[in-house]
């Protein structure tokens, strides 16, 4: 090898490594721009498989990585977000939205009509100004278009240096040899195909640099074929790892990934090989980036429309593969790890979605508790009185793992505005575990109650009821102004807390006349003000709530 082909091999490399490092930058910078628009996508996951589809190819667009959007899927399974038919939808949207990445490569076939829109000229353009907007523009937008400018810049520099490279051995005859080997050997091109993909994860990768080849007249059509074929097993490989550790439903997901793909490439394989028989000149024929993005859109379309009334055959197909288990080896030490899975770091707009939904179980499970604890101390319903206690724990196991989920989400490409939601969640959740502390301090206080014989006047029992009524209802509004940000809401939990704090002093007044006059005797008297105080705290605490919400819509 001489000191020219190193240099080649070198620069290929090179470019190849800008090529994957700006397809990485150009996800997160595409996420930040749709974040928003990503954690809308959960409403319209309906048992629609359309819907599914849609979603699917939404997704895959914006992070750029079919595999990635399959592992979300397997992680959405597992949560209990979506079940196996819809997954089907979503499996097959994400193969089409995957094509995206192969009409962005093969746009640089316009600079050989247009010199101006030749990647060498625009590509450190885009650099350029994005690096300006990055460093000397304020707002978060701004930024976050110039860094996917730069994104975009440093891909198509990397396809640059890749062509560049392999140009001076188009008409190489070890090159001649490799392409007649595997252009006449469909078993050999897909199985290129596939082990690239499976080194790369992922096939908008493969081929990309299959494009990058392409573009120098190094590709025929049989080559093309095959090996994109062979790609589109290979991207099924992220899934099925990560669907290793995951529910019977997860594993199911993966296979159903792969029973698309495979059945896909298994027909359109054996005509396509079928046609270039019957045709001699067309698989020798050169074929550039922009036919190849072509048969493989194609390819995934016609797939994905051929197979789409057959979804419910791949569930009972992946169902047959992966058969159910005992439940007692199910049994989980804890339920929440079903609702938190890492797989759906893939997109942070999802995994803030989900983490939203969860503190809000959180905060409804906190509430009922708090209704539990007052009955037994107002209506001496103590049979409760140990669950109230139970509650109270997995309250604080709640909190536990949705902080350190949080902190996870936290560690992500997220935009300002995702940071502060963040921030803000974590501060909701210490709020909603103060509201568990509040439900164990009134059931103490019924338990001593119970001991010691205590009851409460008729009068203290009626202006308890008309409290805590008024305070849960503010708490409940409170939570689900935190999962729908709806703004009257917000209005309707400020006016409440100012009604509940001048309730609580007028109370207090009250029942303090009432102990002067030996109304009611002195301990229950106690209680009942330590009762009042911590329901205005958690009116308080909900507040808190609501003001977080507002900072972040």
């Amino acid at each position: 090898m001489t000191l020219d082909d190193l240099t080649m091999v070198v620069q290929f490399f090179g470019g190849l490594g800008m090529f994957l490092y700006g397809m990485k930058m150009m996800s997160a910078g595409l996420q930040k721009f749709a974040g928003d628009k990503m954690q809308h996508m959960m409403g319209i996951l309906t048992n629609k498989r359309f819907m599914g589809v849609l979603v699917g190819g939404f997704i895959t667009m914006i992070i750029q990585s079919s595999g990635a959007t399959s592992v979300m899927a397997i992680g959405m399974v597992n949560a209990g977000i979506m079940n196996l038919t819809q997954s089907v939808g979503v499996i097959m949207g994400a193969n089409v939205g995957t094509t995206a990445t192969a009409w962005i490569v093969s746009a640089t076939q316009l600079g050989e009509t247009f010199a101006l829109l030749k990647p060498s000229f625009f590509a450190p353009i885009l650099i350029g100004v994005g690096a300006i907007m990055v460093m000397f523009l304020k707002g978060q937008k701004s930024k976050t278009t110039g860094e996917l400018l730069i994104a975009i810049g440093i891909l198509f520099m990397g396809l640059t240096w890749m062509s560049e490279a392999v140009k001076p051995y188009q008409d190489s005859e070890i090159f001649i040899r490799a392409i007649t080997v595997l252009g006449s050997n469909p078993f050999l091109g897909i199985l290129v195909g596939f082990a690239v993909t499976c080194l790369m994860q992922s096939s908008s990768a493969s081929i990309g640099v299959l494009q990058s080849l392409a573009m120098n007249g190094m590709i025929t059509a049989n080559i093309a074929v095959y090996i994109c074929l062979g790609a589109c097993i290979g991207s099924c490989t992220t899934a099925l790892i990560s669907s290793v550790g995951s529910t019977q439903n997860g594993k199911r997901v993966a296979i159903i990934n792969l029973l698309f793909n495979c059945i896909g490439v298994l027909i359109v394989g054996t005509l396509i090989t079928i046609v270039f028989f019957a045709v001699p000149w067309l698989p020798d024929m050169k074929v550039d980036a922009v036919k190849i993005a072509i048969f493989h859109s194609s390819f995934k379309i016609i797939n994905t429309v051929c197979l789409f009334p057959f979804g419910n055959i791949l569930v009972k197909m992946a169902c047959k593969i992966v058969k159910d288990k005992d439940e007692t080896e199910y049994v989980e030490t804890d339920e929440l790890v079903l609702h938190l899975d890492d797989r759906i770091l893939k997109s942070p707009s999802f995994a803030i979605e989900m983490t939203t939904k969860e503190i809000v179980e959180m905060g409804m499970l906190a509430g009922d508790n708090l209704r539990n604890a007052l009955n037994m101390l107002i209506f001496n319903e103590y049979q409760k009185l140990d669950d109230v206690f139970v509650t109270e724990q997995k309250i604080n196991r709640y909190q536990k793992q949705l902080t350190e989920y949080l902190v996870k989400i936290n560690k992500l490409d997220l935009n300002e505005k995702q940071h502060l939601i963040v921030k803000n969640l974590l501060y909701a959740i210490s709020d909603i575990e103060r509201v568990g502390d509040h439900a164990e301090n009134v059931a103490e206080y019924a338990q001593n109650m119970k001991r010691d014989n205590i009851v409460f006047s008729d009068m203290a029992k009626q202006e308890l009821v008309e409290m805590s009524d008024i305070v849960m209802q503010n708490f409940d509004w409170a939570m689900e102004a935190t999962l729908t940000g709806n703004k009257l809401l917000l209005e309707k939990v400020t006016a409440y807390e100012e009604k509940i704090d001048e309730m609580e002093l007028e109370l207090r007044d009250r029942h303090i006349v009432r102990l002067s006059k030996n109304e009611c005797r002195m301990e229950s008297g106690v209680i009942f003000l330590d009762i009042i105080s911590n329901l205005e705290r958690v009116s308080d605490h909900a507040m808190n709530i609501v003001e977080y919400v507002q900072e972040y819509n």
